[in-house]
């Protein structure tokens, strides 16, 4: 598909959107009547009786980064930071997935889903952002410290419908700030950046929820010896607007998946395993990077369960699946598909020797 780049839209003009209707954004396809109701027993129990495999009880690998070795990285190269934080080398120019460094996914520093394993680099260590790339507000995805911190050092934020005008009133300049409705984009230093359909909600508070958009992302290298297409899920329920992606911008080299903090109550917004690699089949992946794991207590699973699942789903579609560890370098254009690292926690050990 070919698309010219989008203006951005102006602070708080959300009129002309399909998506905006009644003062709040809206799915592409609404909630099912028949879909599981929370209840309070659920509510209860996620926020006080979570099962103690929600967390590993020792501290995961991580592999230690710094600015030397990110400056000395090859061209394509990818990091993975943590939950759906990614650092990308493109055109020579770093690009950061959904920055979270904070201790707590929470609007609360003392209480809240905690950290399993620090960033393998702080935010102080990172090299110069060429953009940041925003799929939504959640506290998970949308770390106000950490944007605020990066701000200096980051020359563009990439941002969905409202989440730009938050960034504008936490005194990001306005210059950095570009947002954008679904299908629209722009191109950079030969990229072309699309935001694309997701089936998600958002919010920071019990007022403003679905007063910003949510998004997916197609990243693409617009080089055509060398071209290169990655899909950046974000948050999502399953939905044909994978299949329509597929469609328009498969196939992908890469695809950088929801793969964890699900349950049967609510697979509208979150994606069990099997719902996340057929997601990856619609979009005509090559290769799927399973992440939204592996480093917040979001859901009532294990915490090594989204990967045995996915990595169970993968070999037996055979598909090419990658699960680096945190820090761990992925090249782009040659992937390598990682070790099964969480398989070395005393844990995840004793629960599948039993």
């Amino acid at each position: 598909m070919t698309t010219s780049p989008t203006p951005a839209i102006a602070a708080g003009d959300y009129s002309a959107s399909p998506q905006f209707a009644q003062g709040r954004f809206h799915n592409l396809q609404p909630r099912p009547a028949d879909s599981p109701k929370i209840g309070a027993r659920l509510y209860w129990d996620f926020f006080f009786n979570k099962p103690a495999n929600s967390e590993p009880a020792q501290a995961l690998p991580v592999l230690p980064l710094n600015r030397l070795l990110l400056l000395q990285a090859p061209e394509r190269s990818l990091y993975r930071l943590g939950h759906s934080t990614l650092l990308m080398k493109l055109r020579g120019g770093w690009w950061l997935t959904d920055p979270v460094f904070a201790q707590r996914a929470s609007p609360l520093s003392f209480m809240g889903p905690k950290r399993f394993h620090a960033p393998p680099i702080a935010l102080a260590g990172l090299p110069r952002i060429r953009g940041v790339i925003l799929s939504h507000d959640h506290y998970d995805h949308l770390d106000r410290d950490a944007v605020l911190a990066l701000a200096p050092q980051v020359e563009v934020f990439l941002c969905t419908l409202g989440v730009g005008d938050r960034l504008l009133s936490w005194g990001i300049p306005a210059a950095k700030i570009q947002q954008y409705d679904w299908w629209q984009g722009t191109q950079i230093d030969g990229l072309r950046f699309t935001a694309t359909p997701a089936q998600h909600f958002s919010g920071r508070s019990l007022r403003d929820g679905n007063r910003t958009l949510w998004a997916s992302w197609v990243i693409e290298d617009l080089s055509s010896a060398r071209g290169l297409r990655v899909f950046f899920s974000g948050d999502s329920g399953y939905f044909d607007g994978f299949a329509e992606i597929g469609r328009r911008f498969g196939p992908f080299d890469l695809t950088l998946m929801e793969t964890g903090a699900y349950n049967e109550h609510w697979p509208y917004v979150h994606m069990l395993p099997e719902q996340t690699v057929q997601a990856h089949i619609d979009l005509q992946g090559r290769w799927l990077l399973p992440i939204h794991n592996g480093t917040f207590n979001l859901s009532m699973h294990a915490w090594w369960d989204p990967f045995e699942r996915v990595h169970a789903l993968a070999k037996k579609q055979k598909l090419q699946l990658t699960t680096p560890m945190m820090g761990e370098r992925i090249d782009l254009d040659a992937p390598h598909p990682g070790s099964l690292w969480w398989r070395d926690c005393a844990d995840v050990r004793q629960a599948i020797q039993r």
